[in-house]
């Protein structure tokens, strides 16, 4: 069997764990969830990388040994160069990180692959997850930020469309979380931190805002998704946990578009995007 390790980074964290290639599943026993300040220097990070790594493979053969990561853009997925020049990850930018773990992990180049972290959940519901058997498929991550991915039978990409123009403003600021938070302090001058809080409160004002939210998302959908022409629509992230809260208004609003799509709510979440960054990893050596 192959020794792969998934890896998802993020700007707090590295997520990582052994993934057994035949069950499609992340090796539970092996799970790793560290706390990484992407803000450090250069050193701090790549220390902290390497210490989780070296414990979530510290019994597998590394001349066998392959790793797939997950990592946000702007980034050099191939070459394995960060390409952020602001905020996170600032004191690795243009850093070949490829090369620097290799080095540090002892182990070849080539074992190495990374792969956008949008790109990452989607190959995660293929290989694993929700979207198994479908070969046209558009996802969404709804959370912090707006993911969008697209997966065309072969290879799941980052379609980008956070920063697309929508309504006054951009895609991203109608559907991540922000939004809940900013529109239910504009009704009642009060605080949420996102989706969970606002289940807590008044039927009124839950119904209010998550039709409000269904109309928005609907819109996105009936306004991008016609050009990939998909199968199902997969979605993920902390929001669609709540996606029963506004799933009729949102299938109302698309049908009257005559857009017929199956939708599908991840059964993996966050573990998508280390099976993702695994599968991805695999498809690599083939």
């Amino acid at each position: 069997m192959q020794n792969i390790v998934g890896i998802d980074i993020g700007g707090s964290h590295i997520t990582l764990a052994q993934v057994d290639p035949e069950k499609r599943e992340i090796i539970s026993s092996t799970y790793v969830r560290e706390h990484v300040d992407a803000f450090e220097n250069k050193e701090i990070i790549f220390s902290a990388w390497v210490s989780a790594i070296h414990k979530v493979a510290h019994d597998l053969v590394k001349e066998d040994l392959l790793i797939g990561i997950a990592m946000p853009g702007p980034f050099d997925y191939e070459n394995g160069i960060s390409l952020m020049q602001q905020g996170k990850f600032i004191d690795i930018y243009q850093v070949n990180i490829k090369e620097e773990l290799a080095k540090r992990l002892s182990v070849s180049q080539e074992q190495i692959h990374f792969v956008n972290d949008a790109a990452a959940f989607m190959e995660g519901e293929v290989f694993g997850g929700c979207a198994q058997g479908f070969n046209k498929i558009f996802g969404v991550t709804l959370g912090t930020g707006l993911g969008t991915t697209f997966f065309n039978g072969e290879f799941a990409t980052d379609e980008d469309l956070w920063d697309s123009p929508f309504r006054d403003s951009i895609c991203e600021d109608y559907l991540a979380t922000r939004w809940f938070v900013n529109r239910y302090k504009e009704l009642t001058g009060e605080e949420i931190s996102g989706t969970k809080d606002l289940l807590d409160k008044p039927a009124e004002i839950q119904t209010q805002i998550f039709d409000e939210y269904a109309d928005s998302f609907s819109e996105f959908i009936v306004k991008y998704v016609d050009h990939y022409k998909p199968e199902v629509l997969v979605i993920g992230g902390n929001i669609a946990k709540a996606y029963p809260y506004f799933e009729q208004r949102f299938i109302q609003n698309v049908t009257k578009n005559n857009i017929n799509l199956q939708v599908k709510i991840s059964a993996i979440f966050e573990d998508a995007a280390i099976l993702g960054a695994a599968s991805y990893a695999l498809k690599k050596l083939i």
